[in-house]
């Protein structure tokens, strides 16, 4: 079985080390994390080191591959750390056994699907992404990388989701419609026409309240 080291033992640390474990994917190698001490247990597993040390640990054989638990907060930092790393070491990828993905989809290295999401057919999903629990990704849509995709999301036919894009919780995006890079959404939102401006977009349909 792979061993799998994961950036952050925080909450989404913690989270992605018990999907990899309850689906069988992984075994879980350890943490890396800035804000904690080497050698301290997180959740029973250990923290390797700081990320200066993630090259030298998987040089050792202490990891085969690797995942990011940066969550939305840091959307930046998230595809800092991705694109550190995705040229020299293999990023990993976890599906839930209960996900329905159609045979023609295509999903990038280090994307993370969580129970209960349907991805239709020709549907893409980036590097680096995360899915949330129980979203429905559309025919035909494109969700670029680095993008945070919160639970209960649906997307409908052939969209475009721009790189960084972090949906809120039930977000719903009517077909045919492009989101800029780095634009959010609030609990709820109904964007029915183009985003083509960063910022963040909550009601019905979505209006922009902040740049």
């Amino acid at each position: 079985m792979r061993k799998l080291a994961i950036i952050g033992s925080g909450d989404l640390g913690k989270q992605i080390a018990h999907l990899a474990r309850e689906s069988a994917h992984y075994q879980i190698a350890g943490f890396f994390d800035d804000f904690e001490t080497p050698g301290n247990q997180v959740n029973g597993y250990p923290i390797l080191g700081q990320i200066e040390s993630v090259n030298q640990h998987f040089d050792e054989g202490t990891f085969d591959e690797l995942l990011i638990g940066i969550g939305y907060k840091h959307m930046d930092l998230r595809q800092r750390i991705f694109d550190r790393f995705k040229n020299s070491i293999p990023f990993g990828k976890i599906i839930h056994a209960s996900c329905i993905i159609d045979h023609s989809v295509s999903i990038g290295a280090g994307s993370i699907l969580y129970s209960g999401t349907l991805v239709d057919m020709r549907a893409t999903i980036g590097e680096n992404c995360l899915i949330y629990n129980g979203c429905i990704i559309a025919h035909d849509t494109q969700i670029a990388s680095n993008s945070i995709i919160s639970p209960g999301v649906h997307i409908a036919g052939f969209c475009k989701i721009g790189d960084k894009v972090n949906l809120g919780i039930g977000t719903i995006v009517s077909d045919d419609v492009s989101i800029a890079m780095g634009t959010k959404t609030g609990a709820g939102a109904v964007v029915v026409k183009d985003i083509n401006k960063a910022g963040l977009y909550v009601g019905i349909p979505a209006k922009k309240i902040k740049s």
